[in-house]
């Protein structure tokens, strides 16, 4: 089979730009859905990336998200996944996503979840996540790998995983975003992280009012495509070499591991990979995918 070529104009999920010289926006584009991510909208999200990595005359890259929210994490009501997964090719050389019980689970996260996360992290170009709303979950596992955050005041950040039987997000970076102490209590509580909070702790550079959100994003990384990109690239590099210098890249794959021994408890209990009597607990409600449109 041929390898696609990722094209712009074939994308249903995402909308890209380019809103100044040397700066790609991707848009997240499944408002009604709060942005949620099925299959397609992270191999389009992938292509995108790869698209701006392959454009040498991009220096930053933006993430944003049309709606009033960023993404309510993993769409949880895809069916047909594998289905989705199976018109793109793989980004690793894992395979088996058809294969039954835990080996498809695995295989299925390490390559769509895990696995793009990492590439995204370690993405030649210099990243900004703009961020609106509420981030829930798998929606922090498209901030996280992000450079740079700017946050809108009402922005709102949540892993409510452990509530459902998990224990936590598949990119597990909580740690090094705001601190272990905090990071225990977002597992713990599902409770919501505000913006101001998130900024506090260093998991946000910057907060903005909403109707300034996208103008101080673009001023953000205007300021960036000012500089040389081999010293952007290199810059980076070195940031990232000295956060898996403390431990995290073997962190990672401990956390993924028990994810996975999660899903594979509760397939033994509940004959699927969460607890379903979390799916609508008062801890999950607030933010869910399930909530009412107008919440």
């Amino acid at each position: 089979m041929p390898k696609r070529t990722p094209l712009a104009e074939n994308f249903e999920t995402i909308v890209l730009d380019r809103p100044l010289p040397a700066v790609l926006r991707i848009t997240l584009n499944r408002p009604d859905a709060r942005n949620a991510q099925d299959p397609r909208m992270l191999y389009e999200l992938n292509d995108a990336f790869d698209i701006g990595a392959r454009d040498e005359e991009i220096k930053v890259i933006i993430l944003a998200a049309n709606g009033p929210h960023f993404s309510a994490g993993h769409d949880l009501r895809v069916t047909d996944g594998v289905a989705q997964m199976e018109q793109y090719d793989p980004v690793s050389t894992w395979c088996g996503f058809s294969c039954k019980g835990a080996e498809g689970r695995y295989s299925i996260e390490k390559e769509m979840y895990l696995g793009f996360c990492e590439r995204w992290r370690n993405h030649s170009k210099v990243t900004i996540a703009q961020v609106q709303g509420k981030v829930i979950a798998g929606g922090l596992m498209l901030v996280w790998p992000c450079d740079l955050v700017i946050a809108a005041e009402d922005a709102q950040f949540c892993d409510n995983t452990v509530a459902m039987g998990v224990c936590g997000a598949e990119f597990f970076n909580h740690i090094y975003e705001v601190g272990v102490r905090k990071a225990k209590e977002m597992l713990f509580t599902a409770e919501f992280l505000s913006a101001q909070d998130a900024w506090r702790l260093g998991m946000v550079n910057h907060v903005v009012k909403l109707e300034d959100l996208e103008s101080a994003t673009l001023a953000l990384a205007e300021k960036i495509a000012r500089k040389p990109a081999f010293a952007l690239k290199m810059a980076k590099e070195a940031c990232n070499a000295g956060q898996d210098a403390q431990g995290r890249a073997n962190q990672m794959q401990t956390s993924f591991a028990l994810h996975q021994l999660t899903h594979a408890h509760n397939n033994l209990l509940f004959n699927m990979p969460i607890d379903p009597s979390g799916i609508m607990s008062p801890a999950v409600a607030a933010g869910s995918r399930y909530a009412k449109k107008d919440e």
